[in-house]
């Protein structure tokens, strides 16, 4: 048997509150039932939309480093091996100095926190920048990401 389901993008705010309504009519639906089926995809809609629309940041580094200290357990003297000696480990975690390449490696591979976290936001993406200009009113541009590896390549 054939379900079709009355699911279309979820574009605004309008949209976004009828699907979380759906959702909480649907969220007692059985996995794998025509319902559970229609959860699940209204779920990812929702997700998709609000990443977009309201984007949780990643944490500054040293909150995540803190965070990630509290979960586990972990003293300053338990961060020597990611950062240094005790002086170096009290001056990153003071933010009087900035993680190095190879602490973001350490803390990263042995402790698991992610990149992202680490190296945090340095600047505003690309689109929001002069050359999203460029290439948006460039006809001969096809393949945006290439132009932009180009553009990014020749400052340089």
């Amino acid at each position: 048997m054939i379900c079709f389901m009355k699911i279309h993008p979820i574009k605004t705010k309008a949209d976004h509150g009828k699907a979380l309504a759906r959702v909480d009519v649907l969220m007692d639906a059985k996995p794998g039932s025509p319902k559970g089926d229609e959860l699940d995809v209204l779920v990812t809609l929702i997700e998709a939309y609000e990443n977009k629309h309201y984007p949780f940041p990643p944490p500054k580094p040293i909150s995540a480093i803190k965070f990630r200290m509290e979960q586990a357990g972990l003293t300053r003297k338990d961060m020597e091996p990611y950062l240094g000696g005790r002086g170096r480990v009290s001056e990153v975690l003071n933010g009087k100095r900035p993680l190095t390449l190879d602490m973001i490696r350490k803390l990263h591979e042995g402790l698991g926190i992610p990149l992202e976290s680490l190296i945090g936001k340095t600047r505003a993406p690309w689109k929001k920048s002069r050359l999203f200009g460029m290439w948006k009113n460039n006809p001969k541009v096809r393949n945006v990401s290439a132009y932009m590896d180009s553009l990014r390549a020749s400052r340089y």
